[in-house]
């Protein structure tokens, strides 16, 4: 069995939900020897998984089938984003996504509530939207402000303890908003590295701002097996599957 470590800010929308963060056990592949590290054909590097090769495709499937809908007399998938409080990354991921859905032919609307929004109005303004036959899709886009619901490792998890955890996995997905948190010596050879974190630095080379993760990248490259990159990595992908679905549920809605 293969072991995966999650580290993230685990906001949860209510108290009682499952654990956002957790230790799972992965069945290994039987074709897939112990030792036997995936690497870069060009260099002995990890496999850059580029989420924007694989969005490219999926946003085009989708594009291509909303026109078939709307061509049969179908009313156009429309997606509902709530955004509450002022995270500059939930802004980024809500902008990205609502001018990906304008690409495919997707309307879309955000909602934007301050973060002092009581859990009671949130969810009441949930509930409206799903019964709103208008509303193909609603997504609450996370971090929520409040408690964290934590399980294994967090950001405030003391770097050493974390590192235990994450020397053993084979998997590592890390979302903790904390740039260079993933170093070198806290991946295991060959590990499969998804880095979901967005975070704004200071360039000194350029002077100016940029994106990264929350993986020491072109270091960790040199001993994961699989890694992806920020930005072009998980990002893109989470907003093609987002309007995927959203389509699907469209198609549901009418069915």
């Amino acid at each position: 069995m293969a072991a995966a470590a999650f580290c993230s800010p685990c906001s949860a929308l209510r108290s009682g939900l499952a654990p956002l963060c957790r230790w799972r056990a992965l069945p290994r592949p039987a074709s897939r020897r112990a030792g036997s590290v995936p690497r870069s054909a060009a260099s002995d590097e990890a496999a850059v998984i580029s989420g924007t090769k694989l969005a490219k495709q999926v946003l085009k499937e989708v594009q291509r089938d909303v026109e078939s809908w709307i061509s049969c007399g179908n009313k156009r998938p429309h997606l509902t984003v709530i955004l509450v409080g002022d995270n500059p990354a939930s802004h980024i991921y809500v902008r990205n996504k609502v001018k990906a859905a304008a690409a495919v032919g997707i309307s879309s609307e955000v909602i934007l509530r301050p973060k002092y929004i009581s859990q009671e109005e949130l969810l009441d303004m949930t509930l409206k939207l799903n019964k709103d036959s208008a509303v193909s899709g609603v997504l609450v886009q996370l971090p929520l402000p409040g408690d964290a619901t934590v399980t294994i490792a967090h950001r405030h998890t003391p770097k050493e303890q974390l590192k235990i955890h994450t020397q053993l996995a084979d998997i590592v997905i890390v979302a903790a908003g904390i740039p260079k948190l993933i170093t070198t010596d806290m991946v295991k050879e060959g590990a499969a590295v998804i880095d979901v974190g967005i975070n704004h630095i200071h360039d000194p080379l350029t002077g100016k701002t940029k994106l990264v993760g929350d993986v020491d990248f072109e270091e960790v490259k040199k001993k994961a097996g699989f890694i992806t990159p920020v930005p072009g990595g998980v990002g893109p992908m989470t907003v093609a599957m987002l309007l995927k679905n959203t389509l699907i549920v469209a198609k549901k809605l009418i069915y």
